[in-house]
């Protein structure tokens, strides 16, 4: 995980369900509210995963991409 002046970006690339959204749900426990967390992930099902997870639990999905292979998600952490 590293960490800029504006994100925190996670790479979970060759993780499998349900490791990328586990990896995330830490690394946001640990940021501050409001903060940002960019996600790479290779797994297909890591799409369905983040889009449920920040629907159920009040981080906000601000994007979801794709391209070759590689899924990218920004997340931002709920309000306090």
């Amino acid at each position: 995980m590293t960490e800029s002046a504006t994100e925190t970006v996670l790479d979970t690339q060759g993780l499998t369900c349900p490791m990328p959204l586990l990896k995330a749900k830490q690394a946001l426990n640990r940021l501050p509210a409001q903060a940002l967390l960019r996600v790479y992930a290779t797994d297909p099902g890591s799409v369905r995963d983040f889009a449920t997870f920040a629907r159920q639990s009040g981080h906000e999905l601000l994007e979801s991409t794709s391209a070759d292979g590689v899924f990218t998600y920004l997340l931002r952490k709920k309000p306090v």
